[in-house]
């Protein structure tokens, strides 16, 4: 039996090869040593190998603007691209897109790589940040204890505000077991001093992506993110950028900056509440001397300047009330009676006994009905007219000088005396006091509080 035999030509082979090849390796990293490297018209061709092994490499031009060092022969890198074949050659090759040095390449890709996994976790998110309280008590420094850094925090802390309790936790900052210390050391502060310390300033100078690399690792990353307290975060120059300081509630670009976030100047603070303390008080004298205009125009007023002439105004508008309304029984009486002799002129033809009763009755109901009008009408203008001087009475400042006070008058100027600047020595002053008593006295000598 025959079996059918599928036969390729090179051409198809190669194709299936570098389709296969594509697809099982769109993005790969591969270490060597670069040799043989080439420049055609700025087309880098170069090759990889190390001890054992070699591969063709090719960077086209829309790469090789963005690198930012100098490929050489004899150097190691790091290369990321896509593993192909070169069909004219039959030979399989990488297609890079991105080359770096080997040592900072590989700090930089697990760099990228953790803070991309961080990201995905919402370690850097803005939401789960702490705030940093205004005006802290306590404040514990994470660094190393000697060099530069620790006394620019400690100057700039002492200067901008004295009533500080500092605790300094001395670390490694750098080399093997560093990151092990500055994860201790920050659960040590919110196991130990989580009821007092207010804000942790971790920090460190500056330095090469390897001597920051222990604030790049993901212990050091956790301990921050469970801090309970607020942590400021300076490592490095304003340029550097660690994981640490995306993770921390806030990052200083410097140490002394850190300084300024986790404290205000007292002198500031102080100049601010000067101001405010001005600010309130010339509100404060604004409304007491709107206050004093009014009370100066109440006690001008006719109702305080001669209150019984108000009240007799009122009596005699209560007597015009009485006589108009005496005016008016009397016309409706007058009325009556006049209706009462037409009656009785008409009840004289007829039955004249049963109308002059009948008239008197009615008399008696309309005087009556008169009367009770009279009085009603009456009693209800005393009512008002008592309401009226109870009210005038409770605004009578006589009334308060039944309880004890008095009204002094300058009889120079005829004004109320309210404050020591009214008079001054010599002037003649008249003390009001209660049942119209008065006492007249010569200022001696005046004193202002």
């Amino acid at each position: 039996m025959n079996k059918k035999i599928n036969i390729f030509t090179v051409s198809e082979l190669t194709s299936i090869v570098k389709n296969v090849l594509e697809e099982a390796f769109p993005s790969i990293w591969v270490q060597g040593e670069i040799s043989n490297l080439k420049n055609y018209g700025n087309h880098l061709f170069f090759t990889l190998k190390d001890e054992n092994a070699q591969i063709r490499a090719v960077l086209f031009r829309g790469y090789t603007n963005s690198l930012k060092f100098n490929p050489k022969d004899g150097m190691s890198v790091i290369v990321r691209g896509t593993l192909s074949l070169y069909q004219a050659r039959g030979e399989f090759q990488l297609i890079a897109n991105y080359i770096e040095p080997l040592g900072i390449g590989l700090l930089k890709l697990a760099y990228e790589e953790l803070k991309e996994k961080l990201a995905k976790k919402g370690y850097f998110d803005e939401e789960r940040k702490k705030k940093l309280p205004f005006l802290p008590q306590r404040i514990a420094i994470i660094t190393s204890p000697k060099g530069a850094v620790i006394r620019d925090i400690l100057n700039i802390l002492k200067r901008r505000y004295y009533n500080l309790h500092i605790i300094i936790v001395p670390v490694k900052v750098q080399g093997e077991g560093a990151k092990e210390e500055i994860a201790s050391a920050i659960k040590f502060v919110n196991d130990k001093f989580i009821d007092t310390i207010e804000v942790i300033i971790l920090a460190r100078g500056g330095g090469s992506l390897e001597d920051l690399w222990a604030f790049n690792e993901e212990i050091v990353a956790d301990a921050i993110y469970h801090s309970k307290i607020p942590i400021i975060s300076a490592i490095g120059h304003e340029t550097d950028f660690t994981i640490a300081d995306f993770v921390a509630d806030m990052r200083a670009s410097t140490p002394t900056q850190a300084g300024m976030l986790a404290v205000p100047d007292i002198n500031e603070v102080l100049a601010s509440l000067e101001s405010a303390e001005k600010r309130l008080g010339q509100v404060v004298k604004g409304e007491l001397r709107h206050l004093k205009l009014q009370l100066q125009t109440i006690l001008a007023s006719a109702i305080f300047r001669q209150p019984r002439r108000v009240l007799e105004n009122n009596i005699q508008r209560l007597d015009e009330v009485v006589v108009n309304l005496e005016d008016v029984l009397e016309q409706k009486l007058k009325r009556a009676g006049q209706a009462i002799q037409q009656a009785q002129m008409a009840m004289v033809r007829i039955e004249p006994k049963r109308f002059l009763l009948a008239s008197r009755n009615r008399l008696e109901q309309l005087a009556g009905r008169a009367g009770y009008a009279f009085h009603k009408r009456l009693s209800e203008k005393v009512l008002q007219i008592t309401a009226a001087e109870n009210r005038l009475q409770a605004l009578n400042p006589r009334g308060v000088l039944e309880r004890g006070y008095s009204i002094t008058v300058n009889q120079r100027t005829g004004k109320v005396v309210t404050a020591a600047a009214d008079v001054t020595p010599g002037d003649v002053i008249q003390t009001e006091l209660a049942r119209q008593n008065t006492i007249e006295s010569v200022v001696q000598k005046t004193q202002s509080a």
